[in-house]
């Protein structure tokens, strides 16, 4: 089933309306209406004719089901510096809802007024496509990494090669660490991210920013 029609089924917030999966392990997939638009999304009920029972494992061990999210086919739709969009695929789903987009997004919308092209507004393209899938702001994002949106915005205050590295290579900065690295970013992407992680340090609360 496609998520346009699951869409319809939920009912639908207008141009608003936005597909969030849930993840039994707290990953959590929102997919904003161009993603679903350029990418057109399904949601799995079958893999190869097989039923869910007979489903393979997942890379580390786990269940793919109760239910999986993925595509006909996927071509990058967008690229921000050295971040190319990425295909979305949760596994372990256990819930969709249909919530409304500037509200999940709007949690980590910087404050301010930033030029379209600065290096915040591209951080902030990134994060909401990468960061916000384990990482949350209150209510909105995943809860899969142990670190909230506003203890990111202190690290990339207080310690900004830290931050950078853990990026790049989580592992080399905590040994064990499971979050995926990001060697392919160069400087101006880790910039871009540490920029717009910034703005939510001043306050501890999100609601305030630094240039």
């Amino acid at each position: 089933m496609s998520l346009e029609a699951l869409t319809r089924l939920l009912g639908s917030a207008g141009d608003d309306a936005m597909v969030v999966a849930i993840c039994y392990d707290k990953y959590r997939t929102n997919y904003p209406r161009e993603y679903v638009a350029a990418h057109h999304p399904v949601l799995v009920l079958r893999i190869d004719g097989q039923a869910r029972k007979h489903w393979p494992r997942s890379e580390n061990g786990g269940s793919l089901g109760p239910y999986l999210i993925s595509h006909p086919a996927f071509k990058p739709a967008f690229k921000v510096l050295s971040h190319e969009d990425e295909p979305q695929i949760p596994y372990g789903v256990t819930r969709i809802e249909l919530r409304r987009q500037s509200v999940v997004f709007g949690a980590i919308k910087p404050a301010g007024s930033w030029p379209a092209g600065s290096p915040v507004e591209q951080g902030y393209a990134i994060a909401r496509q990468d960061c916000f899938r384990c990482h949350n702001m209150g209510a909105q994002g995943g809860t899969m990494a142990a670190r909230t949106w506003v203890q990111l915005g202190a690290d990339a205050e207080k310690n900004p090669a830290r931050f950078r590295q853990t990026i790049r290579n989580p592992a080399s900065v905590t040994p064990g660490a499971k979050m995926p690295g990001q060697p392919g970013y160069d400087d101006a992407t880790l910039d871009a991210l540490t920029a717009y992680f910034r703005t939510f340090a001043a306050t501890g609360t999100g609601e305030g920013g630094t240039r």
